[in-house]
């Protein structure tokens, strides 16, 4: 186990690098990957279940502890980042397909990486896991509801068949998780360890599967996606910090909140833009999956090394 537990950390701690490895793959052999598109709900499900298995009253303790914090943040992802995805797609004249992507991931709960940002950040890391937890529970609601406020204008959305998709692979797996790990404690705390490596597979399979039979539509719109996806993402980091400061929130409060409202959970983005829409509409999540952990990444090391040099002139005799 202990072997498991170092490839598992490994694997975890170079998630970006994987992410990115398995996109080049999905782009370059296509056809390794494309028969796996039935599998993507199967995969976000099992990401879902470890999330269940990692959970724990402490993680909404914090909701009890200080529930104006946790809502200012929940409120701030629902509200920030479908909000940019409705105004980009609109001042950008995005076609149908690509617009609704991107308002597709902007509706999505907090990505499951926001919580290691922000621990590498050295930020508020109990504030990040609270708000990430509510957003993921509230998300079979506030999630359809949204995508329908906002993406109905380019085409057709059927909010109940969002409404079961979210439930099946977001919030049965998660329950299923709890459920295991409450009757079964020791096991669960044992396969934990291996949780980053089973989770980092199954989202670069998705990546891969998505990039891989969106090949086509990569190559044609693939410079205006990315565009839309960095943009989208930078100005969630930026606007989800300044709402925490109108607040008067410290800078970890402030840190948790940034990455808790610019990270998406992307493979929900993707399994339901290929089970509701077309394999295009699932482009945007993928680059997004790529692009905010590379992004998260390097925002967390320059905060962590601006907070190390602060405590050394704070050291240092005056």
């Amino acid at each position: 186990m202990n072997t498991v537990a170092k490839v598992s950390r490994f694997v975890g701690g170079t998630f970006s690098l994987w992410v990115i490895l398995f996109a080049c793959l999905g782009f370059f052999l296509p056809g390794v990957f494309s028969h796996l598109k039935g599998y993507i709900s199967l995969f976000l499900g099992i990401v879902m279940f470890g999330m269940g298995l990692t959970l724990s009253s402490a993680d909404f303790r914090e909701v009890f502890r200080r529930p104006l914090e946790v809502l200012i943040g929940v409120v701030g992802h629902f509200v920030i980042m479908p909000l940019l995805a409705y105004v980009l797609a609109l001042v950008l004249n995005l076609p149908p397909d690509i617009a609704v992507g991107v308002i597709l991931v902007g509706c999505c709960p907090s990505g499951t990486s926001s919580n290691v940002m922000t621990l590498l950040a050295k930020g508020d890391v109990a504030l990040g896991v609270s708000i990430a937890s509510v957003s993921t529970i509230i998300a079979p609601l506030a999630t359809p509801a949204l995508i329908s406020l906002l993406a109905g204008r380019w085409m057709p959305i059927d909010g109940g068949a969002l409404i079961k998709d979210i439930l099946m692979v977001v919030i049965v797996p998660i329950i299923l998780g709890v459920i295991v790990k409450t009757l079964f404690k020791k096991q669960a705390e044992a396969s934990i360890q291996a949780l980053p490596l089973v989770s980092t597979l199954a989202i670069v399979l998705i990546v891969a599967i998505v990039v891989g039979g969106s090949k086509a539509k990569i190559i044609e719109s693939g410079m205006l996606i990315f565009a839309v996806v960095i943009l989208h993402n930078i100005l969630g980091y930026a606007l989800g910090y300044l709402f925490a400061k109108l607040f008067r929130m410290n800078l970890g409060k402030r840190k948790a909140i940034l990455f808790e409202t610019g990270m998406q959970n992307s493979g929900l983005g993707a399994a339901l833009a290929a089970a509701h829409f077309n394999p295009v509409a699932a482009v945007p999540s993928a680059i997004f999956s790529v692009w905010h952990n590379i992004s998260g990444s390097l925002l967390a090391t320059w905060f962590a090394r601006r907070a190390e040099k602060e405590n050394m002139k704070v050291s240092q005799p005056g």
